[in-house]
C-alpha cells in the first residue's frame, strides 16, 4: 500500500488516477507528477516498487498539499473577513460570494425558507 502525504492511495487504481485522491492534485498535476518521476502511468499503485513511491513523493512535495492548502485557504477566507471585503462579507452571512442572484436562487447557500 502507498501512502504519500499521509493518504492511503487505493490499490487497484492506475497511478495517475490515484494520485488524484489527494487534496490539492487534480487530473492535470497528477500527469505532471507521473512525468517528473519517468514512471509508466499505466501501471497501478500495487505495481510500484519502493523506489518509485519515493520518486513520487519528491514530486509531490513541490506542490502544496493536503493540511497545508487547507490551512492556507482557511487563513484566506479569515483575512477576507476581518478585512471586511465584500467577499468576506458574503462568507460570513453564508450568502453565495461570487455574484450569483439571491431573490429566487441560492436556497442551498441559504438554507430552506424561513
Amino acid at each position: 500500500m502507498a501512502r504519500i502525504e499521509g493518504v492511503n492511495l487505493p490499490k487497484e487504481k492506475k497511478i495517475k488516477i490515484a494520485l488524484t485522491y489527494i487534496y490539492g492534485i487534480g487530473n492535470t498535476t497528477a500527469v505532471e507528477i507521473v512525468e517528473k518521476s519517468g514512471i509508466d502511468d499505466s501501471k497501478r499503485v500495487k505495481e510500484l516498487s519502493n523506489k518509485e513511491i519515493g520518486k513520487i513523493q519528491n514530486s509531490v512535495k513541490e506542490y502544496k498539499t493536503e493540511g497545508e492548502l487547507r490551512r492556507k485557504k482557511r487563513e484566506d477566507l479569515t483575512r477576507l473577513k476581518s478585512i471586511n471585503s465584500y467577499r468576506g462579507y458574503r462568507h460570513k452571512r453564508n450568502l453565495p460570494v461570487r455574484g450569483q442572484r439571491t431573490k429566487t436562487n441560492s436556497r442551498t447557500r441559504k438554507g430552506p425558507k424561513k
